[in-house]
Order: structure tokens, then C-alpha cells, then sequence
């Protein structure tokens, strides 16, 4: 081959050419990214926010979007869209693919959906709909299970959906949030709020003593794991600085809605926990990461925090609020960790009990959104706030989700160690012509147990003598019309789908679990075998916990499989 003396290759020799190799460049597409993003630091750990702000401009993510995206961060294609592709709120689109319609709508499918006829409104919707103009999808949980079957188009959900609520919402092009009453930052310092985070500043009180006091009061992790948070606070104030702080607002287990409720009810509740907690380990940033299925709750934190910057309170690059994208396993906090730095959401092996390594690989204090409620609460009114005497004695409160078979189904303030039996009551009792017959005590990871066990207390360590844990306290109720084997299919379909496929045991087993649980009869020695190798080598809570649906209907529902 001819080379000129200035090294460079001839056009139109044998191996020369006049474009650079691999796919080319829209300068268009990266002068319109450019745009998009103008307003945006221009960071990595950013990569889910920009991607967030291209699928809400056009609907999709084009193959010449990924590769300016890439050209932008100077990083390599393939690490944009193996990210993209992770989540499923991202629409991708390769060269040869068509982009999907303007419109979508996505239809639950969670256990309570189901239970309230999800799947015919999703059929109605697709024969109603012609598909070139309107795109009809399954989703997982929409954090609205009291309002079953849930509807979302675009960030618009309709609760108690049907054909012609949609309808009427596409003719309308009523895509966006809905905003409920909440309280605002006006109405919560009126009242005496941010007081205690403001005495904390000037040094009036000790986070000592508020730390004493979250101790007191009992006050644990209420994501499920139910550590006690006085503890990670010691842990990560034992670890060197520089800290920070990350909110877990990805509530992705079925039937869970309460930090959804709390978020749209009382956010400054939330958020001065939220202040008070990162003051106690001096964090550096708090990263906020709150799931795509809330964008109320999302618009309500971005109005009010901005009010807290205006405030002078915080400054305004303390507080970063990140958007999930359609991922169940970033509400594995590493996972979590993982997704704000703009990567896919895989859990970490870590060590147990360990301040979590997290963003750019420093100390970070992981908290849940309830957790965060109730520090401010205690703060604010003392650690008896929390607290009820009952029948099993002192308890401390906290939220359960409540759906399926009962009359007013929603989230209730309660004691832990309620049992299914005062949730039932709580929520005004079982649906006319139903008989109550089986519940999960906390999401598909729970199981099912049966209504003959409905005098255990529902809480932490209560329940682990039957198999199960009380998890994030998401209670479905089934009565005598539905069958626990179907409950079960749909339990795992979702943990088969969630799966994030780094683990063998995990991705694999979930789907073979699903192909015997589909069977006429199943296999039930193979099933149980199943389960024992995905709990013990599975990474993550979702591999260990995907066997409780079918191994707690073989134990308790022999007959009915």
C-alpha cells in the first residue's frame, strides 16, 4: 500500500478511506444533544439523567443518540447502550428498527392488578387501540395497588382504570403529573418545621442526642432489611472522610406504596430526615434517587427543594435528585449505588454490616424514605411519637401497604406486630362475597401464607419460624375466588423478568422455576431443589427470596399444585 510522506493514508488507495471506520457521526443529533443538555453539568455519573432527557424529548433513544452520547462523555458506544438497554423506561432503537408510536400506554401487572382485571383492560386496550398509533405494554407495579387496576400514559396514571378513562386521557393528550395535595415548605416551617435541623447548624442540640433519641425510638431500615439506622449512622461516621448520603426512593416491590404516599403527603417530613441524617455523618452531597414510576412525587421534590435552596438552607449542588429508570434491582441499595453513577444497576458482594462504598467509591449512608419520616418525626415530637402500647406491647408504628380483597384498601399507620387479621379490619374488612384465604405479608419475596396463620405479628424476626420475613409490610389479600398457583406464576414471572442477569443461579433459575410452576402438575421435589441452589448462591435479596412464592405454596397449598 502507498503511503504519502506525511504519513497519512491516500484516498481511494487499496485500504484508504475518506470517512473515519465504524458508524459516523450525526453532527445534527450532536448539535440538538448539545442543546438538550446545555443546562446539565457535563459528567458521567450523569449518563441516566441525559439518557432520561432524550426519551422524554422524542420518545425513544435512536442509535444516532447513543453514538453522540457516546462522542459527548468520550466513552465508548457499547457503554452507553448496554446501559440504556438495562432499563426499561428506555425506548432504543437501532438503525433498522422502527421507533415506537407517540403514544404508550403501560398496564400493570402486579398481584393486586391482577386481582382487580388488569389483564382484560389490557386486552380491551389493545383491541381498542390500532397499534401503529397507540403501543399497549405490560409493566411491573406502579406504587398505586389501592387503585387497582393502574393505568399509566405517559407520566400520567389513572387509577381504577378502564377503556374509557384512557381514552378520554389520550384524546386530551393528558400525558403529564397530576399533582396531589401536599404539604409545602410554607405550611411545614409554619408549623415549626426544619427547626430542629436549624438548631442542629447552630449548635442548640447535638446530633447526639437526636441519635440517642432515633435509638430509643427503635427506628430501623423500612426497606425491608430492617437494620437499626442509629447504627449505620456509627458505621459510616466511623469511616473516613469525605461521606455521602443516598435516599432509596426505588419502592419497586409489588404492592408497596408507602413511601409514595409519604412523599406526596408530607415531603418535608422526609427531606428534613433526610438533612438531619446526612448532618449526623457530615456528608458532602446527598444523592436522592427516586423510581421513574413517581413522577408526582418527583415534580413535588423538585418544586420544593428548589424552595429550600431559595431558603438558604442548602446549596444548590447538596441535594442531587436522580430519576430510577424501570429497574426493581436498584432497590438493592448497591444496585442503587451503582445506578446513580450513571451505570447498570448489578449489586455489589459486600461485606455485611459495612458502611456502603458508593459514590466514587467513598463512605455512603443509604437510608429508606419511611426511615427518613420517622427520624424527622422523632426529632421533631420525641421518640414516644412512634410508639403504641398494644396488645403485644410497646410497639413501634410504621406503614403497611394494604391491597387486594378489602374494602378500603390503602396505606395504614399501625403497630408492628399487627396481625393479617387487624390489617384486615383496618381496611374496612374483607370485599362482600369474598372469604379471606391466603396474603402475602410483605411482596411476591414474601410468599404466600395461609389464612389459617393469622395471629402472627407482623414484623421484623416474627416470621422467619414460617419461611418469610415482613419485608417493606406490602399485605395482599386473596380470598377464595383467586387461586394461590396463579398468585404464585405471577410472582415469579416478575422476579424472572427484574432478574438483572449477572448471576447464574438467579437468571437461570428464575426462568426454569417459571417453566416448571407452568406445568399441569408440578414437580415439586425438583422445585424445592430449585430453591435451595438459588438461595444459596444467588448474590443478591432478589435471587434468594425469587424461591418463597413457590416453595411457601408447596409447603402450605400441597393440594392445589
Amino acid at each position: 500500500m502507498t503511503q504519502q510522506s506525511s504519513g497519512v493514508w491516500k484516498q481511494g488507495q487499496r485500504g484508504g478511506r475518506s470517512t473515519p471506520k465504524g458508524r459516523q457521526l450525526d453532527e445534527h443529533v450532536m448539535a440538538a444533544l448539545q442543546t438538550l443538555l446545555a443546562d446539565m453539568p457535563k459528567r458521567r455519573d450523569l449518563l441516566i439523567e441525559y439518557l432520561h432527557r432524550i426519551q422524554d424529548k422524542h420518545g425513544h433513544i435512536s442509535a444516532a443518540y447513543v453514538r453522540a452520547l457516546a462522542q459527548y462523555l468520550v466513552i465508548p458506544e457499547v457503554e452507553v447502550f448496554e446501559v440504556a438497554s438495562f432499563y426499561a423506561h428506555f425506548d432504543v432503537v437501532k438503525e433498522s428498527q422502527t421507533p415506537p408510536p407517540e403514544v404508550t400506554i403501560r398496564v400493570c401487572n402486579s398481584l393486586s392488578c391482577q386481582l382487580a382485571g388488569a389483564d382484560s383492560v389490557a386486552k380491551a386496550l389493545s383491541d381498542h387501540f390500532p397499534p401503529h398509533a397507540v403501543r399497549v405494554k405490560r409493566a411491573p407495579c406502579m406504587g398505586r395497588c389501592f387503585a387497582a387496576p393502574t393505568v399509566a400514559v405517559g407520566k400520567h396514571y389513572i387509577d381504577n382504570a378502564d377503556v374509557n378513562t384512557v381514552d378520554s386521557a389520550i384524546q386530551q393528550r393528558d400525558f403529564e403529573p397530576h399533582l396531589p395535595n401536599y404539604q409545602t415548605f410554607e405550611q411545614y416551617t409554619a408549623g415549626g418545621g426544619y427547626q430542629i435541623y436549624r438548631n442542629l447548624l447552630s449548635g442548640k442540640i447535638t446530633i447526639e442526642t437526636l441519635q440517642a433519641e432515633v435509638e430509643q425510638a427503635d427506628i430501623r431500615g423500612m426497606g425491608g432489611a430492617g437494620f437499626p439506622s442509629f447504627k449505620k449512622w456509627q458505621f459510616v461516621q466511623a469511616e473516613p472522610a469525605p461521606r455521602f448520603m443516598a435516599v432509596n426512593g426505588d419502592e419497586g416491590e409489588p404492592g408497596t406504596f408507602k413511601d409514595r404516599f409519604y412523599l406526596e403527603t408530607e415531603p418535608h417530613l422526609v427531606l428534613e430526615g433526610m438533612l438531619i441524617a446526612a448532618f449526623a455523618v457530615e456528608a458532602q452531597r446527598i444523592y436522592f434517587y427516586l423510581r421513574d414510576e413517581y413522577p408526582a412525587a418527583h415534580e413535588i421534590l423538585r418544586i420544593e427543594l428548589e424552595k429550600l435552596i431559595a431558603d438558604g438552607m442548602v446549596a444548590p449542588d447538596y441535594i442531587e435528585l436522580r430519576r430510577g429508570a424501570g429497574a426493581y434491582i436498584c432497590g438493592e441499595e448497591s444496585a442503587m449505588l451503582e445506578s446513580i453513577e450513571g451505570k447498570r444497576g448489578l449489586p455489589r458482594h459486600r461485606p455485611p454490616f459495612v458502611a456502603q462504598k458508593g459514590i466514587f467509591n467513598r463512605p455512603t449512608l443509604v437510608h429508606n424514605i419511611e426511615t427518613l419520616y420517622w427520624v424527622a418525626r422523632t426529632s421533631r415530637e420525641g421518640p414516644e411519637v412512634r410508639t403504641r402500647v398494644t396488645k403485644h406491647g410497646r410497639r413501634g408504628l410504621r406503614g403497611y401497604s394494604i391491597s387486594g380483597r378489602v374494602k378500603n384498601p390503602g396505606m395504614y399507620q399501625l403497630p408492628e406486630g399487627t396481625t393479617v387479621l387487624e390489617l384486615i379490619d383496618a381496611a374496612g374488612g374483607m370485599l362482600d362475597g369474598h372469604t379471606f384465604s391466603a396474603y402475602q405479608p410483605g411482596g411476591p419475596s414474601s410468599g404466600l401464607l395461609p389464612a389459617s396463620i393469622d395471629d402472627v405479628p407482623l414484623d421484623f424476626d416474627t416470621l422467619q419460624p414460617f419461611g418469610t420475613f415482613i419485608g417493606s409490610a406490602a399485605v395482599v389479600i386473596l380470598s377464595q375466588h383467586d387461586s394461590v398457583r396463579d398468585a404464585a406464576v405471577n410472582m415469579l414471572e416478575f422476579f424472572a423478568d427484574e432478574s438483572c442477569g449477572q448471576c447464574t443461579p438467579c437468571r437461570v433459575g428464575c426462568e426454569k422455576a417459571l417453566q416448571l410452576m407452568q406445568q399441569p402438575k408440578w414437580d415439586k421435589a425438583l422445585l424445592n431443589e430449585l430453591g435451595e441452589v438459588m438461595r444459596d448462591a444467588s448474590i443478591c435479596g432478589l435471587g434468594q427470596a425469587a424461591p418463597n412464592p413457590f416453595q411457601l405454596v408447596i409447603k402450605y397449598f400441597d393440594d392445589e399444585v
